[in-house]
This record gives structure tokens, C-alpha cells and sequence, in this order.
């Protein structure tokens, strides 16, 4: 295998544990992307950098190389639309032939002249092209995609980024169901959890199962340094190239399963995409590397939440995306919050969605390229029996946050207060607030105020001033002619989007709260107009600010804003 300068993959000739079972690693040759050395790869992913530019090979123009229309139908996984236009495109002898070459052979996977995609990469050439492993010939002369290439941009807390991604063919390019030593691109898990890493400067981070790079690039626009694993030496490849290819250091990358690859080291944040998708454990049921962990049920994500924390170093934090299953009458929360237990550490999870066991079958069944007929009823059957042994009935997903404590003591030299940590479980299955991609900036936000506020007994916090987020409105609702409405709702813009039903009391207290008069001065003057005890108001809404604090709806004015 050869990997670019700068970019080490560590253990690529050893066996390697695959989550639970043991393989020889394969033929070095099927884990090698191209045939160039690392010096010349180097070289050839410059070129090609160059060329793409200078085709604008950018999401902005492929979006209106081929119209909206033709990029909806994309989305849903058909190209004829899009295949139409660029005929046309050459037909007409468009200036934008270069771009529509590109576009046809690597997004489309549609095969193309020499000639055209020689003018399309003057630079790399077809010759170079073949060498970084992104073409061959096809039997008539021309020329077909071996890899996926395309534009991704996207907006994070530093602003607005566009790479390019090379991944394994898909689906519609292959004609035919994946290869379990699939590479996947981004996808939507992808932008999710790059969405979700809080964006505060790091020193290290961790990115368990890198796939083709995507988290390792976004980690490293915040860390110094970034260590990325995988079990698939193939994947590490496709990963290192997307590195250089987009100019990227500080990313190294390990060969290995779960925490092998870095036993014994520690980091600031660890981020995971784990191969989290419950498969059936049975001959014939395809075992994709980029989704299968090779555990029973949900046992991979037990083994990453439960062993993440001896990684973590003081304060540092794990974010990933999993499942979790329904099983009997159980809640599938007991099940995690057991894990959490175990781990010891700090958590925030939060499911996002509850799939029936059809549905759930069905999704990734298809997900792998098997279309209903005979396979997939096969594959069906096995899912659903799978299911039934251990009585699972629906399967949560969902975001987890994991925090080990700050090893600390107060002047006394007590431990921290349990209640100052940590730990929350909750359901959100609604649409977020905003888009996701700034999701991260509001989990850092709200973890910093749920410290600070744990950090403060009730004198200490009616001694704060506080403000209401920008995003947050509220609503009132009143019977036609009342004159006191008859509900009222905090709601928040971004974040989560969450709903927060106030009563008279909290209402006026949020309402008032604008930074200059401290919490136990507003509650002093609701009690007066509301004629109730002023001790027993506070008691009542202390802990309804916490948790305002908590979900980022109220902010200690002091807090610095984006």
C-alpha cells in the first residue's frame, strides 16, 4: 500500500481484529489505490488539485452545470436528468465541456472520451489519472471512473469550506449491490455528526473509524493534531489521498480495530462515526465494513461508550453517532444508561429517531444495493429473525455526547458534587432549530453554562444576571376576548428547536431577564405583583433557570456571543 508523505497509515502489514473476529489482512494489492510511489502521488494530487480548480469543479457549479431539477433527482439517486443536460451541454459545444467531462465520469460514473478528459485534466493527464487510481480503460477506448470524485462544501463555525472527496464507486455507477470492503463518501451520518463536534481548540483528537477522511479534515480545521483508524487498509488509503489532496496536515493515520490502534494514549475530544448498523449474524447477510462492526445487536456502540474513557484526557470529550435497541417492553434508555454507568463518564445523549424493526431492516437492506426480489426477502427474513431472538421491537438513533471529569477538588479537597455532573437522556425526535451545521457551537455553549451554573449554589445564581438567547421567541395564545393568554411558549430558533411551555411566573422571569437586573432582584419584584412568598417562588424557578441555562435558551449576560 502506498500512502502520500506526511500522511502515515501505522500496522498496515499485521492482522487486524475486526470488532470480535479475527482476519488475515487482505492482499496488500486490493488495499492499494493506484500504482504510484508516494513521492509521485504527491506530485499527481497536486496536478489534479490545479485541474479541479481550474475547471471549477465546485458544488456551485455542477448544482448549475445541471439545473435544479437534474441535481434533485441526483439526491434521489437518479442521473438520467442529469446525464440528459450534459449531452446536450456537448452537443451545443459548451464552454463548460471540461466541467461536464468531469462531472459525467466521476460524479455520474459514466465512462468518457480520452480525448475529453485529457482536456478536462491538461495537467494530470489520463496517464496520471490512472496512476492515483481514479480511471481505467474501457473496452471501446474510453475511459470509466474507478473512484468516486466530487466536490463537498459546507459552513462550520470557521466559516464556509468546499473540498473535493474521493470514495468508492456507488450503487448507480456499479450497476450492481456494494463490495462489503466498501469506502463510503459523505453522507448523511457524515455531515451530521462534522455538524455536531464542538468546535473549541484542541490539541489532539481521535477519529475512530475514519471511512474515507470527512471527520478527520473537519477535526483538523480545530486540533494540532488528528489520529485517524480504521479496520480497512483501503479505507486509509482512499482517506490519506483525500488529505493531500485538499492540502491538509496533522492528520496520521493507524490500521485497527476500535482502540487497539492507540492502547495506552489519550485525547482532548475523540469523534466516531462507528460501523453501528445492526446485521444479522448468518452466512449469506453481507458484512459491510463502513456500517458492520461485527458485534451482535448493538454491541458496538456499548464497546466504544463503555471503553472511550480511557482515552479521554481530563475534560476531554467523545461525540458519535448510534443505535440502540428496543428489546421486550423494555426502554432502550435503561439499556444505555447502563452503558453510561459503566463508562464512568459525563453524558448528554439525545435520540433523534425510533425505527420499527421493518423499517429498520428494510432501510439498510437497501442502503447496501439489494433491490426487492428474491435477495431481499432473503436478507429481510434474516434481519427479522435476528430481531426476534433477542425480542427487539424498534431501534432509537441518536447523538452521544461523553465527558470525562475534571480531575478537581474544591479548596476543602471534596470531590466535585454529583449534581454538578453531566447527565442527561432525553428524546428529541422533531426537527432541529437550524440546519445542523452549527450544532456543535451550541452543545460547547451549552455545556460551558451547565458548568458554570453547577458550579453556583441558589444564592450564587440569584445573584447572576442572565439573558435570553437571540434565537428564542415566545409565543402567547389566548382565547378569543380573554385578556390572559391561555398558553404561552418559549421557542428556540437554532439548537434543537426546543418548545418550552412557561407558567405566569416563569414567563415574567425569562421575560425580564436582559442582563441588567440580577435573578433574585426579578423574582423579588414577581412575587410582589403576583402576592406570593418570595422564598418559595425561587425555590419554584431556580431550577427551571438551570435547565433554561442548560438547553441554551437563557445566558449569563457576561458570556461572549459569536
Amino acid at each position: 500500500m502506498t500512502i502520500p508523505v506526511g500522511h502515515r497509515v501505522i500496522g498496515a502489514d499485521r492482522t487486524v481484529r475486526l470488532n470480535g473476529r479475527m482476519s488475515a489482512h487482505r492482499d496488500p494489492g486490493h488495499d492499494t489505490i493506484g500504482t504510484a510511489g508516494p513521492e509521485r502521488r504527491g506530485d499527481l494530487l497536486a496536478l489534479l488539485a490545479a485541474d479541479l480548480r481550474a475547471a471549477r469543479f465546485t458544488v456551485a457549479s455542477l448544482d448549475s452545470l445541471w439545473g435544479a431539477e437534474a441535481a434533485a433527482a441526483l439526491h434521489r439517486g437518479q442521473r438520467v436528468p442529469a446525464r440528459r443536460v450534459l449531452d446536450a451541454r456537448r452537443a451545443e459545444h459548451a464552454p463548460s465541456a471540461e466541467l461536464a467531462a468531469l462531472a459525467e465520469l466521476f460524479v455520474l460514473g459514466l465512462p468518457v472520451g480520452r480525448e475529453e478528459l485529457a482536456r478536462a485534466l491538461p495537467g494530470l493527464g489520463v496517464q496520471g489519472a490512472a496512476e492515483l487510481g481514479l480511471v481505467g480503460e474501457e473496452g471501446d477506448g474510453g475511459i470509466r471512473p474507478l473512484l468516486d470524485l466530487r466536490p463537498y462544501a459546507f459552513v462550520d463555525a470557521f466559516g464556509a469550506g468546499e473540498w473535493w472527496i474521493a470514495s468508492d464507486l456507488g450503487e448507480l455507477a456499479l450497476g450492481h449491490p456494494l463490495g462489503e470492503q466498501h469506502v463510503l463518501g459523505v453522507g448523511g451520518a457524515s455531515m451530521t455528526l462534522s455538524g455536531l463536534m464542538i468546535p473549541d481548540a484542541a490539541t489532539s483528537v481521535l477519529d475512530l473509524g475514519t471511512g474515507c477522511g470527512i471527520q478527520a479534515m473537519h477535526a483538523s480545521r480545530f486540533a494540532e493534531r488528528v489520529v485517524a483508524t480504521d479496520i480497512s487498509a483501503r479505507a486509509l488509503a482512499i482517506a490519506a489521498m483525500n488529505v493531500e489532496l485538499n492540502g491538509i496536515e496533522g492528520v496520521e493515520f493507524r490500521l485497527g480495530s476500535l482502540f487497539e490502534p492507540v492502547a495506552g494514549e489519550r485525547f482532548d475530544r475523540v469523534v466516531s462515526n462507528p460501523p453501528f448498523v445492526i446485521t444479522p449474524r448468518r452466512e449469506g447477510v453481507p458484512e459491510y465494513e463502513y456500517r458492520d462492526g461485527g458485534m451482535v445487536g448493538d454491541g458496538i456502540v456499548e464497546a466504544v461508550v463503555t471503553g472511550v474513557g480511557e482515552h479521554l484526557e481530563p475534560g476531554g470529550i467523545a461525540q458519535l453517532l448510534g443505535n440502540w435497541e428496543y428489546r421486550g417492553r423494555g426502554d432502550a434508555f435503561d439499556r444505555v444508561a447502563d452503558w453510561v454507568g459503566r463508562s464512568g463518564l459525563e453524558h448528554w445523549i439525545v435520540e433523534r429517531e425510533v425505527q420499527h424493526v421493518t423499517e429498520y431492516s428494510e432501510t439498510w437492506i437497501r442502503d447496501g444495493g439489494t433491490r426487492p426480489g428474491e435477495d431481499f426477502d432473503r436478507l429481510y427474513d434474516a434481519w427479522l429473525d435476528d430481531f426476534a431472538e433477542r425480542g427487539v421491537r424498534e431501534v432509537g438513533f441518536g447523538y452521544v455526547l461523553l465527558r470525562r471529569h475534571e480531575e478537581a477538588s474544591d479548596a476543602a479537597g471534596a470531590p466535585p458534587a454529583a449534581s454538578a455532573r453531566l447527565a442527561r437522556l432525553e428524546r428529541l425526535h422533531g426537527p432541529l432549530g437550524s440546519d445542523g451545521a452549527t450544532l456543535g457551537t451550541h452543545l460547547g455553549e451549552c455545556l460551558e453554562a451547565h458548568d458554570r451554573a453547577a458550579g453556583l449554589d441558589d444564592a450564587d445564581l440569584a445573584g447572576s444576571r442572565l439573558a435570553v438567547a437571540p434565537d428564542v421567541t415566545e409565543e402567547r395564545h389566548h382565547w378569543p376576548g380573554d385578556e390572559n393568554p391561555t398558553a404561552m411558549v418559549l421557542r428556540q430558533g437554532g439548537g434543537f428547536g426546543r418548545a418550552i411551555t412557561l407558567d405566569t411566573g416563569l414567563a415574567a422571569l425569562v421575560g425580564a431577564c436582559d442582563g441588567d437586573l440580577e435573578v433574585g432582584q426579578i423574582i423579588a419584584a414577581i412575587a410582589h405583583l403576583l402576592e406570593v412568598d418570595a422564598v418559595a417562588l425561587a425555590a419554584e424557578l431556580l431550577p427551571a433557570v438551570r435547565t433554561l441555562l442548560d438547553d441554551g435558551i437563557l445566558r449569563f449576560a457576561d458570556a461572549p456571543t459569536e
